[in-house]
């Protein structure tokens, strides 16, 4: 979502190294960028005057200037300004008595009952044992889709159809829960295209009835300073205890997450990244910063991939690797674990610098599910020795190969002399010497 405003503010600072000293009228310069940049990802202007004005202010101290890197002093500050406006981490308060009650508000399309499915699975994850209730008695259509993502999840969906009053629902979904041990009750509220006063004065009862713990309003973030808006509009109504942002993953300018914290006050709890329904994470405002600013994200790196990877799975392939005994089986079941990480390029994005080097080479490789199952087609034509000592496959098993895997020669040969690139940069990685082979890469990854 922050592809452009990170390769802008990457160029600015760049041109900012690039100068050694800074006078004032570099810091000038380079504020007016920042502010277009800001501006064209569809920050809210206040916020990006009263962004600016502080760096500026911070950054022409002599302190800065006539430091040994002052383009790195400046780098340092907006940081620190950013993480000033995404304001500190923020968690889910599940006090009291269970149940604990999580409302969640929003407007019809901005992924409210899908959002309602990734959250349940979340605090399951954490040890808890939710129910999602369904309240969106104006369309049937949300009662069908939680009770079908219930299922997939196997978490219970309490429903009483679409004829029922909602406040009666919330009530008897709570009780429900109370009787069968559920820790959290997730009421999926109805939703409009627009803010009324019918939807508020139902959340309002609603909220009157059961209490709840958190009331967070789920935000399409890539509806930028709609969202904004819209979080303003429903605070007034209901005390909104924090907000979900969904379509993170969009390519929409992302000017709503860095506004809506600081406009209304009102803290981030989570991102939604994806459609699957462990797409959502919790919101760590340094972390986006240091994406923002092309640094990476190596924490959110390492849990996806300890979530992903079993501890003796990582232990085996780091043998493998260790002893450049990796081969295409192990290829095949790594690819396939790494696809559940979500987006190979998201992934790639989080190892910092990788954006620039992909930037140099090119831009980002395509690593779309076609590309995926066109090399998973040509490993799982090979016999099992094959894959195991790609070094037998002479000219007439990769005819054999293209014909299983209905592709090229060509192909093969390609993903053939990669893997054996791959397989050159793991020794030199175990003797200590990081060297990446000219044309390093595999086909489509």
């Amino acid at each position: 979502m922050f592809e452009a405003l990170s390769d802008r503010l990457t160029d600015i600072f760049q041109g900012l190294r690039s100068k050694g000293t800074l006078t004032e009228r570099d810091v000038d310069q380079a504020m007016r960028e920042i502010r277009m940049s800001l501006l064209e990802a569809d920050v809210n202007f206040k916020v990006v005057k009263e962004f600016v004005a502080h760096v500026k202010e911070r950054s022409v101290g002599s302190e800065v200037l006539q430091s040994l890197t002052p383009a790195q002093q400046v780098v340092k500050i907006v940081h620190e300004e950013l993480l000033a406006i995404l304001g500190e981490p923020a968690r889910l308060e599940l006090s009291g008595t269970p149940p604990s009650v999580i409302l969640l508000a929003g407007l019809q399309g901005s992924g409210k009952t899908t959002t309602a499915a990734k959250l349940a699975n979340y605090l399951r994850k954490q040890g808890q044992y939710p129910v999602l209730a369904a309240l969106d008695i104006y369309r049937p259509a949300a009662i069908d889709q939680l009770i079908s993502l219930g299922k997939q999840l196997n978490v219970p969906v309490h429903s009483e159809g679409s004829k029922v009053d909602p406040v009666k629902i919330a009530g008897n979904a709570v009780s429900e829960a109370r009787r069968n041990g559920n820790t959290v009750v997730i009421l999926d509220t109805a939703g409009r295209l627009h803010v009324d006063d019918d939807m508020m004065r139902e959340l309002q009862e609603i909220e009157a009835r059961v209490k709840p713990s958190e009331t967070l309003l789920v935000a399409d973030a890539m509806t930028g300073q709609d969202a904004v808006h819209t979080a303003e509009e429903f605070n007034r109504s209901v005390k909104l205890t924090g907000l979900i942002l969904t379509k993170m993953d969009g390519d929409a300018r992302g000017g709503a997450a860095l506004s809506i914290r600081h406009v209304t006050g009102i803290p981030i709890k989570f991102v939604a990244t994806g459609e699957k329904t462990d797409a959502l994470d919790l919101f760590h405002p340094d972390r986006l910063a240091q994406r923002i600013l092309g640094m990476g994200d190596v924490l959110s790196l390492i849990e996806r991939t300890e979530e992903a990877f079993s501890k003796d799975q990582q232990e085996l392939i780091e043998k493998k690797m260790r002893r450049a005994e990796f081969d295409f089986d192990d290829f095949l079941q790594t690819m396939s674990t790494i696809r559940k990480m979500g987006p190979l390029s998201n992934i790639m994005e989080m190892i910092p610098g990788m954006r620039g080097a992909m930037k140099q080479m090119g831009g980002m490789p395509n690593v779309d599910d076609k590309n995926f199952k066109r090399i998973e087609a040509i490993i799982t034509s090979m016999t099992k020795h094959e894959r195991r000592s790609p070094g037998l496959i002479d000219g007439s098993r990769r005819k054999r190969i293209a014909r299983g895997s209905g592709t090229s020669v060509q192909e093969v040969n390609e993903l053939l002399n990669r893997f054996k690139d791959m397989q050159k940069l793991m020794k030199q990685l175990t003797k200590g010497k990081m060297r990446l082979p000219k044309g390093m890469g595999l086909p489509g990854l």
